[in-house]
């Protein structure tokens, strides 16, 4: 298997059979050396384009990036408040895309900050949103930010009460 193919795989092998069986699977005894480190990782599902389930993690909570994906991809079809659980038949019609970030860098200065490159955390107290790069529709800094600062419940905030990290990411997304 390509390296590049093992991420979206492993959410599919994940997927099939934590909802046909609600069993976790255990990750492959053939683990790419990529996925063996640890990082944060999101798990993105769309079906006929758009948002199905999005969960992930911007700091490792597991021992390995590959059982981030599998802890991720069951929250990502079972528990994103915004959706419904996905169900087994759905599974067909579903794209998978898997983010591996960066460690999260304070930034300074918004002119470090390009929402094509660079996804955001925002911050404040306990209160956090984060947005991954390269989304369609979200083309300035200003939009970007906003968007996470809602999720974080942040409204009315000015951008310089904020703590503002950036981060890259590896996509790997299905063939």
């Amino acid at each position: 298997m390509r390296e590049e193919d093992f991420p979206p795989q492993l959410v599919r092998k994940t997927l099939k059979e934590y909802l046909k069986k609600g069993k976790k699977i255990s990750p492959p005894l053939e683990i790419p050396e990529r996925f063996r480190e640890r990082a944060g990782v999101f798990v993105s599902l769309h079906k006929r384009g758009r948002l199905r389930g999005c969960i992930g993690t911007y700091l490792p909570s597991q021992p390995s990036i590959a059982e981030e994906i599998i802890e991720n991809a069951i929250s990502a079809a079972t528990r994103d408040p915004r959706f419904p659980p996905v169900k087994e038949e759905e599974l067909k019609d579903i794209e998978i895309s898997v983010d591996i970030l960066s460690k999260p860098e304070l930034v300074n200065d918004k002119e470090k900050l390009n929402p094509k490159k660079y996804g955001v955390i925002v911050s404040k107290g306990w209160q956090k949103g984060l947005l991954l790069p390269d989304l369609e529709g979200v083309d300035t800094v200003e939009h970007q930010l906003e968007i996470a600062k809602q999720k974080a419940g942040l409204f009315g905030i000015s951008d310089e009460e904020l703590d503002i990290y950036r981060f890259t990411v590896t996509r790997y997304k299905e063939k």
